[in-house]
């Protein structure tokens, strides 16, 4: 086989520039690149922004989930585990982020890592992997939004629920078919109701508590089901806790990466734990575990039972507006991922194309949208288990590989931050994404499987235009290697 290709950095759009004074002292200076963000993000902010991101609408949709997974308050225990596989993959997000700052996060690392033997196949199939796993989060968001509207119409059927999330969703996307330059005050909205809402839900269950229901423990709760049930709890906790790694997306704009990162990270996983576990014991404090479980608008049943039908009314509208937020900050974000890769030659063409008029990416924008319509007639259950499967191989298990093949391949990158007692980490890390795949639904796995092996065929069609490997020589391109 042809001997693989190697360019300099500066042939990417990514790559480090330096001018002639520079160079003829690189190892003075770190290499500094033209467009570097302005570093203001510290420790604080960072933290605020993974948890802004962690907690949205997750919670008051999924802690009946938890609890019906668990067999009992002993759901607890799945958010504590939830916590301990985000922090151990954390510190994976934290090494690479912090090592190879900038956008495009998972996309980075896997180029980075897999081109020395496979080219661009990794890349790719996390882009195509995310055209499914970002629209069925955002799915998430809109089924958890019908949900709450039973609350103010509980008769509604089968077709006016799926009908509301279809108007919902096509609203989103008419809202983004636009040139949108900023979304910071809808971020700011969003994370000041989500406080709100939390707060209020909390307060509201420990102000109507009853012990004996929050630890009605059954006696069998460590019988032969209970890591059956952990399994599904993990799934469900780990979802709660997506949103972890959102500082290793603009590791351009931390002020001390090797520092920012992985403490914004574990404070983060640390702080959103004991925020679930509250929330979870407050709410089982209200109402049998039972009843818990079958709710379809857990946190409207525990403000109406404290403090009547009006507060609950009201805590109600801002869950919709949380679900409905956070969809379209999700979605305007998520159909960037495909047009940055398009742009940079890894993936399809077609979602490198601009509005003609406005200049935003409009058919990556149309074809999320179109997935996320299709994810809300899905169970929220099978959702959760299908975005995750999806995801897992090509980028949670992927990036743990990553790690330690860039270890190897690059041992001069510039780390401002090395993974505490690795390869521990990265063992607990692995074990549990795996625990949490064998765990998934069948059809979840079946689906998920068929949407990766699809994504083969279409890569190697895409390979074969574009004259790419395997059809060509690997071009092996070390970006963030600091030059001679």
């Amino acid at each position: 086989m042809p001997r693989p290709r190697r360019s300099t950095p500066i042939d990417t759009p990514l790559a480090t520039h330096h001018d002639k004074a520079s160079m003829q002292d690189s190892s003075a200076h770190p290499p500094v690149r033209d467009n570097a963000f302005h570093r203001s993000i510290g420790l604080f902010s960072g933290t605020a922004i993974n948890m802004t991101q962690m907690c949205g609408v997750g919670p008051f949709i999924t802690i009946p989930i938890m609890v019906a997974a668990m067999g009992g308050p002993q759901a607890v225990i799945g958010w504590i585990a939830g916590a301990i596989l985000a922090m151990a993959d954390g510190l994976v997000w934290a090494e690479l982020g912090a090592a190879m700052p900038g956008s495009g996060g998972t996309y980075v690392y896997l180029r980075e890592a897999f081109q020395y033997r496979t080219g661009k196949l990794m890349p790719f199939l996390f882009i195509w992997t995310m055209l499914l796993a970002i629209p069925l989060l955002m799915s998430t968001g809109i089924i958890g939004m019908a949900e709450y509207l039973g609350f103010f119409f509980p008769g509604l059927g089968w077709w006016p629920v799926h009908l509301v999330s279809l108007a919902a969703t096509a609203i989103v996307t008419w809202l983004l078919y636009r040139r949108i330059e900023s979304v910071r005050a809808i971020t700011i909205a969003l994370w000041i109701i989500m406080l709100v809402s939390v707060i209020g839900v909390a307060a509201a269950g420990f102000s109507h508590f009853n012990p004996g229901f929050a630890f009605a423990y059954p006696p069998d709760m460590f019988g032969s089901h209970f890591f059956v049930g952990l399994g599904a709890g993990l799934i469900i906790g780990i979802y709660d806790y997506l949103g972890y790694n959102t500082t290793a997306y603009i590791g351009d704009e931390l002020r001390d990466p090797g520092r920012t990162m992985p403490g914004s990270i574990i404070i983060s996983v640390v702080a959103m734990m004991f925020v679930y576990l509250l929330l979870n014991i407050s709410v089982l404090g209200v109402a049998p575990w039972q009843e818990i479980a079958q709710s379809k608008s857990v946190a409207s049943l525990v403000v109406e039972r404290s403090w009547g039908h009006a507060a609950a009314a009201i805590m109600t509208v801002l869950i919709i507006v949380t679900a409905f937020a956070s969809v379209f900050t999700g979605l305007l974000g998520g159909s960037r991922v495909p047009f940055q890769a398009a742009q940079d030659k890894v993936f399809l063409s077609v979602f490198g194309h601009l509005h003609a008029r406005h200049g935003f990416p409009h058919v990556a924008l149309l074809t999320m949208g179109v997935v996320t319509a299709i994810g809300t007639f899905l169970d929220l259950t099978e959702v959760i288990n299908m975005l995750l499967a999806a995801t897992i191989i090509v980028q949670s298990i992927a990036q743990i590989a990553a790690l330690v093949v860039l270890r190897k391949r690059q041992p001069h990158l510039h780390r401002p931050y090395k993974q505490w007692l690795y390869p521990v980490p990265c063992v607990i890390a692995l074990l549990g994404w795996i625990y949490v795949y064998v765990s998934a639904s069948t059809l979840s796995l079946i689906l998920s499987g068929a949407w990766i092996v699809a994504g083969l065929v279409v890569f190697a069609i895409w390979a074969k235009v574009n004259r790419s490997w395997p059809f060509a020589p690997v071009e092996v391109r070390e970006t963030y290697l600091e030059e001679p």
